[in-house]
């Protein structure tokens, strides 16, 4: 068969041929410089099609590049949203514990002589009994509470133990209405009993002729009768006297002075040597005031 390669010179005279003309143009290249003009004009030609070629590897791996940095940020933005949360959650302990530490450090500055035996106690429950004034604390028995104890906060006495368990006590507050605790005037040493009402912001006292001096404003201390709540510790002030000629005894109203709606931390009072000064008494009420 008579080919197009079978005509012309034989494959050896090509080929010489071809190796002839290869070492002229690299020797016209590089020595001459004469092809500088024709690779311009070629590589200007080929730009085009290097850059479509390169395009989809191009646009794949901006794709993948776009598609990395969206998951950094999303799993950032993850990050940040949690350490968020955590910074919010304890943000919140601090502020509760800022406010639990002032309230310790109002109730360690109650009017309690220095050398008196103290002991901290904490709310667990309170009295679900819409009758009964009571609480329990966390001091029991093992930390030595006994029965009468007298408990108080930073601003006065809020009651006495009536039960003690190993672990855990109940103490009845001085609103209770089957509470009472002898009291005397400050500004005049009159005594009084006074009574719970059920009310934790109100307290009797019972029995006060008309004639007694009690004034609305009085602030009243615990008087040491009864041998239960010692001597001089604030009580409550008078709110109201109503001098009624009608009835046998003028009704008076007082308002506790310890913060029993909101009783957080309560200090257990021990009998020994808790007597406060007057002198204390009153700096307390003047800064209270």
């Amino acid at each position: 068969m008579d080919t197009i390669f079978t005509r012309g010179p034989s494959l050896n005279n090509r080929l010489a041929l071809a190796l002839v003309l290869s070492v002229l143009l690299i020797f016209v290249d590089h020595k001459l410089d004469g092809f500088k003009s024709s690779r311009v004009y070629l590589n200007s030609l080929m730009s085009p099609i290097q850059y479509l070629a390169n395009l989809p590897g191009l646009m794949l791996s901006e794709s993948a590049q776009r598609l990395t940095s969206q998951e950094d940020l999303l799993e950032e933005n993850d990050q940040l949203t949690n350490q968020l949360l955590l910074m919010s959650e304890k943000l919140q302990q601090y502020e509760v514990l800022e406010q639990e530490n002032k309230q310790l450090r109002e109730l360690l500055s109650a009017p309690v002589r220095t050398d008196a035996r103290k002991m901290v106690a904490e709310l667990m429950a309170v009295d679900k009994n819409p009758y009964s004034q009571q609480v329990v604390i966390n001091k029991g028995a093992i930390d030595g509470v006994y029965l009468s104890q007298p408990v108080i906060d930073d601003r006065g006495i809020i009651g006495q133990v009536t039960e003690v368990g190993s672990t855990n006590s109940r103490v009845l507050l001085i609103a209770d209405v089957t509470h009472a605790i002898p009291v005397r005037s400050l500004r005049n040493n009159i005594r009084f009993i006074a009574t719970g009402s059920g009310v934790l912001s109100e307290l009797y006292l019972e029995h006060v002729p008309h004639s007694v001096d009690v004034q609305e404003g009085d602030v009243l201390v615990s008087s040491g009768l009864g041998k239960v709540f010692p001597e001089g510790y604030p009580v409550a002030r008078v709110t109201a006297v109503v001098r009624d000629e009608s009835r046998p005894f003028a009704r008076v109203t007082a308002e506790p002075l310890a913060r029993l709606d909101r009783l957080k931390y309560l200090l257990l009072l021990w009998a020994d040597n808790l007597t406060p000064s007057n002198a204390e008494v009153n700096e307390e009420f003047a800064n209270d005031s």
